[in-house]
């Protein structure tokens, strides 16, 4: 509304523009008006003039108003756009980053923790494996052929049977 024309008819006829130089077409004429010692008509113009001066501060408040609210809402998507940027960052950092031992506070500490005694009689076991986990090498190992004992047979290939093939009809000849 600042920027747009407008038709006003004064007592000295139209005067076009924009509000403000509607304000100062008026102002101008209650001078003349006044230094011709006409006080009634310099009244009359000045009364136009703050006419168009109310609107042009009324249109100036408003668009105050809306870029104002426009700032507020483009600060408000900058806040919320760095907050999602530095969420990303972190867990951009996060994945980055190699596995780090536990915290301390929630680790076992191993350096002061009992130890077993390796020679104590208790651990070992009467018939002499001393309590070791039997593994599937080791079971291999002890049922492996002996050398006298024959080796497994290799299989016999499979043999695939001819298609058998069937005679074409015969076309009677009549």
């Amino acid at each position: 509304m600042i920027n747009r024309v407008f038709d006003s008819s004064g007592p000295e006829g139209k005067v076009r523009g924009t509000p403000q130089q509607i304000i100062d077409k008026y102002q101008a004429l209650a001078r003349d008006a006044q230094l011709a010692g006409d006080r009634v008509a310099a009244e009359n113009f000045l009364q136009h003039s703050e006419h168009y001066a109310r609107l042009l501060s009324e249109a100036t408040r408003e668009q105050n108003q809306r870029r104002e609210q426009q700032e507020a809402q483009q600060a408000a998507q900058q806040a919320q756009q760095q907050t999602q940027n530095q969420n990303q960052n972190q867990n951009q950092r996060r994945d980055q980053q190699p596995h780090q031992q536990p915290d301390e506070t929630h680790a076992p500490d191993l350096q002061n923790a009992e130890q077993p005694d390796i020679a104590n009689p208790s651990l070992t076991v009467e018939n002499g494996d001393a309590g070791l986990v039997e593994t599937p090498e080791a079971k291999a190992a002890d049922t492996a052929p002996q050398a006298d004992a024959e080796a497994p047979k290799p299989m016999k290939p499979v043999r695939r049977r001819k298609p058998v093939k069937q005679d074409a009809p015969e076309e009677a000849a009549e």
